[in-house]
């Protein structure tokens, strides 16, 4: 569909594909933004005219895309994809032109070319922008004589909106910071981590900008004088305020942390929000592979265990850990002496709570069912809103099932007759619906990754003038099965980021593209692509106060009936850092499972300190093992809670005995 669209098209859908960046500076400046808020509502006058898609003559070179190329041997020597960044097994990551990637996909040595998937941005709800100083004691877990408070490992934190290392829950008693690196990855003002260290750091690393530590704490030495933060003077291309990134690491490593003395290093990834800098930026799941990878380098380079934390995700795939970044992170993970945690995600909710609860609408993300047989369909209601002008976003339908069957798929849009029905190993490619929406539809068998079939709907506005955004309303997917053996179909929306609305009440109000109707909703299965990976630990967010799974939080299992989430935490009203703010409003409130991941990332840091030749699957073994059942549940897992809630003292317990059996073994 991309590779099927022209030059100008491709350069205004870079700015919300999060994995196409425009390479040509002049191509940038001859097309308009498209922003919603620049967008002139469409007239009679304006559907009568029906724009056409000129016919495509060549893939446009001005765009470059990030994808992930499948190998038919891992063992074999990468095939001519170009100058490939980094390749684990058979799976290599490439940088490409849009007109490379057919001729890279028809080699002898590929098997498919993945692009890489979307990254949102995080989710939580601002409970108090000025609360009273956390406790020194709230998060202190086991004996500091045995771990140290994670002395000796390094935590790493992937995430957004900046790190703000000066806070004082950074600061070490010299007043230093305690951040060893921060790479920008959107950054420029400092060289990357290739050009800094090129013996450690290879050419997957040569692009955003490494902060160490001496230009840190230089700018910290520097700040009183100069009368500005120190975060101006070694700056990030992301300082929010109360910034999420911040958060986050002062919930996993800050003073008043878990990890309270380990090394703390952070890669912030590229969510710029300004349309032109959106297209001139990466922020996909191949970053996200990049910082697991240069985390990782970092520990090895100290010689430190490495615990990580992503509190980003993604909706689209599968599901089932068998995504490129998912492979990509499991196989990282290999090796003793590494974990990564993963957020859930905040996609529980299936009903509003008040009238004006809005968290219902990011929950309604799934489906699932069964056809019992040939000849029998099944419906499902997939609702776009809009942003209030139009829809421009491109909105993006999976549907999942076993290889076994045969489906065909027909969609009714909104007032509409039906198109279709696509068959098996057929599609509709970049196709203008009467009111100027476009529409494309693929219908695949034997995806190459999991083996499973496949149907893709988008829908997508018309990005030339006049702008014409995806036509408002009930959308009906209808599936019509031709062969069933197993019947069994999972369904997931992939939409753009969520816009800000403004505040109702005290919360902050979003509005999201599309989602399925109640009816259609299946309230399960919703964890983050991220959060399915075999290796890691996935977390649920625990209302403490209440002692009760948030009704936000994600539910599993995977799509393949894999136990994830694997275990709840703390991550309901959490106060920690917030960033760049200044003295004396040092603290904010926030909850969401990403507040919830943290704590087990630091707790997991305590675990390595106690034994650093831990696996991510002891870890992981541990951490089910050790958990304690919410009132009135059983140690059986279950797919809100996981194996039941985080008990970082019986974790610590536990792992002392395997140092203590290998001791007297």
């Amino acid at each position: 569909m991309i590779a099927d669209g022209d030059a100008d098209v491709n350069i205004v859908r870079a700015e919300r594909t999060a994995a196409l960046i425009v390479e040509s500076p002049a191509a940038l400046k001859k097309v308009e933004t498209c922003r919603g808020a620049d967008a002139v509502p469409v007239t009679i006058e304006d559907l009568k005219k029906k724009p056409r898609v000129r016919p495509l003559t060549r893939v446009t070179g001005a765009v470059r895309t990030n994808v992930f190329v499948y190998l038919r041997d891992p063992k074999v020597e990468t095939p001519d994809v170009g100058q490939p960044t980094c390749r684990k097994g058979e799976i290599v990551q490439i940088q490409a032109p849009l007109d490379r990637i057919p001729a890279i996909a028809e080699q002898d040595g590929v098997t498919y070319v993945e692009m890489a998937e979307p990254l949102k941005m995080p989710v939580v709800v601002v409970e108090n922008n000025s609360p009273a100083t956390p406790s020194m004691d709230g998060r202190r877990f086991g004996s500091a004589t045995q771990h140290k408070f994670g002395e000796d490992v390094l935590i790493g934190i992937i995430d957004v909106q900046g790190f703000d290392f000066s806070h004082s829950d950074f600061l070490d008693d010299a007043g230093t910071t305690r951040f060893v690196q921060i790479w920008d990855q959107g950054g420029d003002a400092r060289p990357s981590p290739h050009d800094r260290d090129s013996k450690h750091f290879d050419r997957q690393f040569e692009y955003g900008a490494e902060l160490q530590g001496t230009d840190l704490n230089r700018a910290i030495a520097a700040a009183p004088r100069l009368g500005i933060p120190a975060t101006d003077i070694e700056p990030q291309s992301q300082r929010v305020e109360g910034s999420h990134g911040t958060h986050v690491a002062s919930i996993a490593a800050g003073n008043r942390g878990v990890c309270r003395r380990a090394k703390i290093a952070g890669v912030l990834i590229s969510l710029p929000e300004a349309d032109q800098d959106r297209r001139l930026s990466f922020y996909d799941s191949s970053r996200v592979a990049d910082a697991v990878d240069y985390l990782l380098r970092l520990g090895q380079k100290l010689k430190l265990p490495v615990s990580i934390n992503v509190s980003l995700g993604t909706n689209g795939h599968s599901h089932d850990g068998s995504s490129a970044v998912t492979r990509w992170i499991d196989a990282a993970l290999a090796m003793p002496g590494r974990a990564v945690t993963v957020a859930a995600g905040n996609s529980g909710q299936e009903k509003a709570v008040t009238d004006d609860d809005l968290g219902w609408i990011m929950g309604r993300i799934h489906a699932s069912g069964q056809i019992p047989a040939a000849g029998l369909e099944k419906d499902l209601e997939w609702v776009v809103v809009g942003n209030g002008i139009m829809d421009l976003s491109e909105n993006e339908l999976e549907i999942w099932y076993s290889a076994q069957d045969r489906f065909a798929v027909s969609i009714k849009p909104p007032d509409m007759d039906w198109i279709g029905p696509v068959e098996p190993r057929e599609f509709i490619q970049n196709r203008m619906l009467p009111d100027g929406t476009m529409f494309s539809v693929y219908n695949e068998v034997f995806n190459p990754t999991n083996g499973l079939n496949y149907i893709s709907v988008f829908l997508s506005p018309f990005l030339r003038k006049p702008v014409i955004g995806v036509r408002a309303g009930t959308w009906i997917v209808r599936l019509h099965s031709l062969e069933v053996r197993d019947g069994r179909l999972h369904a997931w929306i992939e939409r753009d980021d969520p816009q800000r609305l403004g505040r109702v009440g005290d919360r902050e109000a979003w509005s999201f593209p599309s989602f399925f109707t109640e009816r259609t909703l299946v309230d399960d299965t919703t964890v983050s692509s991220l959060g399915c990976g075999s290796r890691v630990i996935t977390v649920a967010n625990l209302d403490a106060v209440r002692n009760q799974i948030s009704i936000s939080s994600s539910q599993g299992p995977t799509r393949d009936g894999r136990e994830k989430p694997d275990i709840a935490a703390s991550g309901t009203e959490v106060v920690a850092a917030k960033g760049f703010s200044g003295d004396p409003d040092e603290w904010i409130a926030m909850s969401g499972t990403s507040m919830a991941s943290p704590l087990v990332t630091g707790v997991v840091g305590l675990m390595l300190a106690v034994e650093p030749r831990l696996t991510a699957a002891q870890i992981e073994s541990i951490i089910r093992r050790t958990a304690k059942p919410l009132p009135g549940a059983s140690f059986t897992w279950s797919n809100a809670a996981g194996f039941g809630v985080i008990d970082p003292e019986a974790c610590l317990v536990e792992t002392s005995r395997l140092n203590l059996r290998k001791d007297l073994g």
